[in-house]
């Protein structure tokens, strides 16, 4: 309801018997309430019985209408939800007064606060510079060790350091100065403790929200208020320190990925289709689409009552034969969702890890893909997890649809599969389904012990194991599935393993929130970018653009550079509402909706291929397809041959795009600081790349725009091309004007 963000005023206010909220939200929301800690013990979730439980692993939902307050009592130890009419009054939070605190300035991305800028590598000595007006009694600079656990599950302070601020006389006001080398990589907090007239302030990380990230705050400017008597309140500052070798590949900053679900994007190979009647989907039987345009089924639609058993007849041959295409729309890296051998249509229930899935063709159709596309000077990036497998796998073997040797065979514990260790079972619980633990609660994927040295070896420990094996089939590098739930001293060693067998191999990691902890040099290059996704796409929504590039900012400043500019910076993904959708078209046959949700799309589209990182375009998009939540995201490409429709106007308007991208390497590889200008429409952008310039300029309004834009030094009067049009613009006295077209922008190009 929140987009999984910690939020102040979604804090619940206690009041004589009970906790109350007061909410104003729309439609049906799912959530979960959790204390400060986010501790299993008091974390509360949707139980078995479908009440409120304590501990309970799945959301809660309900159905929102407006300004409501819901209520939290606790009967007999069971946690009980209402919704009502609007009835509580919360208290306000007790504001600041005194005018010297309200003095205090501090913005992390400002030199005169604090240097160097951003993420930093380990042993480099960091200046912060507090200012304010005369009258500060004591300034402190607090620095603490941060501890990340899980799906943000666990999220600690410890102290680390009280660092007595020194004042240095700035014209009218102080600036209080403090010192500190980090030595280890490791995201570290801080925030300043100011005693003025006998009370003691603490200035703090802001509030803003950031996507699906537990810890607000998008730094920069902070805020000033009382120090709380409750530390775990304070909205830490906080300081990326990367390891000093850490390296990515040169490479990924040329990227311009292609994500493609294999089973919906080309039937290459009829005779691999799966059969109905022959094969099984765990104790189901599987439904084969007779016509490539079908809507891909659920339950309740009138196919049967099963989720990820419906199939179309993708494979690797119908991929190879599209590599041209791909190609062609400005592509030179191809993401593939999992292609190892599977029970569903999804295949992240690996049955083997050492098989291409036979619907999708063979271990050496995959070679040749990767073979094919290095020849077009394309790269190979696989999908896998090694957080879960399928229960309908000869590893666990649930359904028995395996020769005996499962670690649950046939739906019973078997202690003497060599399997065993690589699973927490539990032969102390009376029902099957209680004596293994599925990820996140689904039994159908069974969640393996990470610890297992067994595992360990076979997924990337031994000479010939799992990861290197595909390496060598050609695969340039690996993003690997709900990186979160793995633990780091895992991840850890997987780097160490993958980089020694093949040390320009590109890591990356499915995560949703600030990923920080997971680039620091000793897990992954880089990261699925869902920040920039929710950003941008809101952004051409027509949200506010000053709130939703804080996101933006946040991970300028928190990424280490290498990493910033290796991102997959996504628009839609298979497990997300497609941009479209997300745009305003919701596939009821409205073409003006349509039409507008495309130009949103095309302006979400120039600011993802102008910006720093590695736009990734989820197949079909290009070419107008829609959906929202699974299993619509995730319909078929519309070939023309199979009787689609693509829209073709929208794939010459990606090309334009991509071609623009490689046309100038300093949208691929030049820098980029603070918005040179920002309002609630208009983002606008400088990018340098040594004497190489681009201002990229975007506007949300539904209306043109016009601004007038102080550049950067050493372009007073530079004379600017806009790259998409040819028209001309100069710059008169460091002064620059634009007009911005509705829905859409420009990007200016100088040598």
């Amino acid at each position: 309801m929140n987009g999984w963000a910690a939020r102040d005023d979604y804090a619940f206010q206690y009041r004589c018997d009970a906790y109350y909220l007061n909410v104003t939200v729309s439609g049906r929301q799912e959530f979960k309430i959790a204390d400060a800690d986010w501790s299993a013990d008091a974390s509360i979730g949707l139980g078995d019985d479908g009440q409120p439980a304590l501990g309970a692993k799945a959301n809660l939902q309900q159905a929102f209408e407006g300004e409501q307050t819901m209520t939290l009592a606790f009967i007999a130890g069971r946690p009980r939800l209402s919704l009502g009419p609007r009835s509580f009054v919360a208290a306000p939070p007790k504001a600041v007064t005194d005018p010297l605190a309200l003095s205090l300035r501090f913005d992390s991305r400002a030199p005169q606060h604090k240097k160097p800028f951003g993420a930093v590598p380990a042993g480099t000595e960091l200046q912060f510079m507090l200012s304010a007006l005369p009258g500060v009694t004591r300034a402190t600079l607090v620095l603490e060790s941060r501890r990340l656990v899980g799906n943000q599950e666990q999220l600690d302070y410890a102290p680390l350091a009280r660092i007595a601020m020194q004042p240095h006389k700035a014209g009218q006001r102080v600036q209080w100065q403090a010192r500190h080398r980090f030595t280890q990589p490791a995201v570290y907090g801080y925030h300043f403790e100011l005693e003025i007239a006998g009370q003691t302030y603490v200035y703090q990380n802001n509030r803003d929200e950031i996507y699906w990230t537990r810890e607000a705050g998008s730094m920069g400017l902070g805020l000033v208020s009382e120090k709380p008597a409750d530390a775990k309140r304070i909205r830490r500052y906080r300081q990326t320190v990367y390891a000093a070798d850490f390296k990515v590949p040169g490479w990924a900053r040329d990227l311009v990925y292609y994500y493609v679900f294999p089973e919906r994007f080309r039937n290459g190979d009829r005779t691999n289709d799966p059969q109905p009647g022959r094969e099984r989907y765990q104790d189901q039987g599987i439904e084969l689409h007779a016509n490539w345009t079908d809507r891909p089924s659920k339950p309740g639609d009138g196919s049967d009552a099963v989720y990820n058993n419906d199939f179309f007849g993708g494979d690797l041959a119908g991929l190879i034969d599209k590599l041209d295409y791909i190609k062609g729309l400005g592509a030179n890296a191809i993401y593939l969702t999992p292609i190892f051998k599977a029970a569903s249509n999804h295949k992240y229930d690996t049955a083997d890890y050492r098989q291409v899935d036979p619907a999708f063709g063979t271990n050496a159709d995959f070679e040749r893909l990767c073979a094919e596309a290095a020849r077009r000077g394309m790269r190979v990036i696989p999908d896998t997890s090694l957080n879960h497998v399928g229960s309908d796998s000869p590893y666990f073997n649930r359904y028995g649809n395996y020769p005996a040797g499962g670690a649950f065979d046939k739906g019973r514990l078997n202690p003497v599969s060599p399997y065993a260790s690589w699973f927490k079972l539990d032969p102390s619980q009376a029902k099957p389904e209680d004596q293994y633990q599925g990820w996140t609660g689904v039994k159908d994927l069974p969640e393996i012990d990470k610890d297992s040295p067994s595992f360990r070896a076979f997924a990337y420990g031994d000479r010939d194991s799992v990861m290197k094996q595909w390496l060598d089939f050609g695969a340039a590098g690996w993003r690997m599935d709900v990186a979160p739930w793995v633990p780091d001293d895992f991840w850890r060693e997987w780097r160490t393993a993958i980089k020694a067998h093949r040390p320009d191999a590109l890591t990356v990691a499915e995560t949703w929130f600030d990923a920080s902890k997971f680039l620091l040099g000793d897990m992954f290059d880089s990261t699925m970018n869902y920040i920039f996704r929710n950003a941008v796409l809101d952004y051409a929504a027509g949200g506010d653009a000053r709130k939703l590039y804080a996101n933006i900012e946040l991970m300028r400043e928190a990424y280490p550079p290498q990493a910033f500019y290796a991102l997959m910076n996504l628009l839609s993904t298979h497990d997300q509402p497609r941009a479209l959708h997300h745009l305003g078209y919701i596939d009821d046959g409205d073409a003006t909706k349509l039409a507008v949700a495309k130009q949103r799309l095309k302006l979400a589209l120039l600011f993802q291929m102008s910006f720093p990182g590695s736009p990734t375009i989820y197949y079909g998009d290009e070419v107008g397809v829609g959906g929202g939540d699974d299993p619509y995201n995730r319909a078929p490409y519309p070939w023309a041959d199979q009787g689609g429709q693509p829209d073709a106007a929208l794939l010459a308007d990606f090309k334009r795009l991509t071609g623009l991208r490689q046309r100038h390497q300093v949208l691929r590889r030049g820098s980029i600081g603070a918005p040179l200008y920002l309002d609630e429409h208009l983002i606008v952008l400088a990018r340098q790349d040594g004497k190489r310039w681009a201002l990229t300029a975007t506007n949300n309004d539904t209306q043109p725009r016009s601004v007038t834009l102080t550049l950067p030094a050493g372009l007073a009067h530079a004379e600017f091309v806009d790259a998409l049009s040819g028209e001309r613009f100069k710059a008169r006295g460091g002064q620059l004007a634009l007009t911005l077209p509705a829905l859409f922008g420009r990007v200016l190009t100088w040598n």
